[in-house]
């Protein structure tokens, strides 16, 4: 497949700025300031299109493992304040950094996203210095520290001196001369301020960054699928398997209806990636335990859009889009987000629903042990019965996970 890495990026960065903002408070769109800086630091020093490309990759996904850590720590009953934990944890580093080992980057980036919470005089997590620390780390720390530390997209007229006179003073202490140097040069322009405004950010960026397109196998790109999967499960302590368990479980039916293997390969992609709408919920929803309030249900009703949404920039991924997005349509219409029917409903969008239902049940919760299997049937078929999901795909879904 022709995968264009930038509609990707951009895609999941904005799924993945919802988390930030709902687990930490902060403001939405900070990975896409953090890439603005980093890429007109990158253009000031002369980098290549390859490099400018994958330091505005790294920029975007550089706190990639969030989501991962907030829960660890909420499932242990931590007491913390979320910010300061994870932004003074190294593991957040260590995950994320791993979390990208298999993504398609143009150059060797190895140690970029470990190291990203270096300070030039060595008082970081893992105590480099100077120009021992990858220069793409460097300028994402700078870029990072700025965006944590001020109010970036309204800084034009509130924040700029104070911002520039931090910089200066943390010269050869957080930062380096030369990129020091770099910043102040950048952030002369009234339009790098302007730019920084959220009305604005995203267009720059898609306008600014090199454009790289790679013809991947859906092997590769499902172990990218993966990555996120993994994410969008870790938004809340309810779900901590839920996206991987529909995937193992799409593959078997995929089996089981002889798919061919591109088919099945794109169901598995749709089941990674149902659910990245759910980041943009609050966690205070996703995470009740008591039952929804009807505004609360109106919230959570949402993700399928946000799904469909984010993965219809992704050139390629048309079929796994709808796949993914449907999974809480019905065929008498009474689903979300569109009420589509059965006329519009194509067998793995059907597929997918039923899937997901079966999955939920089965699956642990902390609230409750997995439903077994016959339990679970009794509740699809009922569902069936009434007309909203395939009644033939209930009884195969009988007939494989029975065994």
């Amino acid at each position: 497949m022709d995968f264009n890495l930038n509609e990707f990026l951009l895609a999941v960065s904005w799924a993945l700025d919802f988390v930030e903002t709902d687990i930490l408070g902060i403001p939405l769109n900070h990975s896409k300031r953090v890439a603005y800086i980093s890429l007109r630091m990158a253009e000031e020093i002369g980098m290549h299109p390859e490099e400018i490309f994958d330091l505005v990759s790294l920029a975007l996904l550089h706190d990639n493992s969030i989501s991962e850590k907030a829960i660890h720590d909420t499932l242990q009953n931590k007491n913390v304040d979320i910010l300061n934990s994870i932004e003074s944890c190294r593991n957040h580093c260590i995950v994320s950094e791993e979390n990208l080992k298999n993504y398609p980057f143009l150059t060797n980036v190895e140690g970029v996203i470990l190291y990203h919470h270096e300070n030039y005089d060595g008082s970081g997590f893992f105590g480099k210095k100077g120009d021992s620390i990858p220069l793409m780390s460097q300028i994402i720390s700078l870029a990072d520290t700025l965006d944590l530390r001020f109010d970036l997209k309204n800084s034009y007229l509130k924040n700029r001196n104070k911002i520039i006179s931090f910089v200066k003073a943390n010269e050869n202490k957080l930062f380096s001369s030369k990129l020091v140097d770099i910043f102040l040069k950048v952030s002369k322009n009234t339009s790098f301020w302007l730019d920084l405004k959220d009305e604005y950010v995203i267009r720059v960026l898609k306008s600014n960054v090199p454009s790289f397109s790679k013809n991947l196998s859906l092997e590769k790109i499902h172990d990218i699928t993966k990555v996120f999967s993994k994410i969008i499960d870790s938004k809340s302590k309810f779900t901590l398997k839920h996206s991987y368990g529909l995937s193992l479980k799409a593959s078997e039916m995929c089996d089981y209806y002889n798919k061919d293997k591109e088919e099945k390969l794109k169901l598995i992609i749709a089941a990674d990636l149902h659910d990245l709408g759910k980041l943009a919920i609050p966690n205070s929803i996703l995470d009740k335990d008591g039952k929804l309030t009807e505004k609360e249900f109106d919230i959570i009703r949402t993700h399928t859009y946000y799904t469909r949404i984010v993965l219809s920039e992704i050139s390629g991924f048309e079929e796994i889009t709808e796949w993914a997005a449907n999974h809480h349509e019905k065929l008498d219409g009474s689903g979300y987000p569109f009420g589509k029917n059965n006329k519009q409903l194509d067998f793995n969008s059907r597929l997918m629903a039923c899937l997901d239902i079966y999955q939920a049940l089965t699956e642990e919760r902390p609230y409750r042990k997995p439903m077994p299997h016959y339990k679970a049937i009794e509740i699809l078929r009922q569902i069936a019965d009434n007309g909203a999901i395939d009644s033939m795909i209930v009884n195969d879904i009988n007939k494989v996970f029975s065994k």
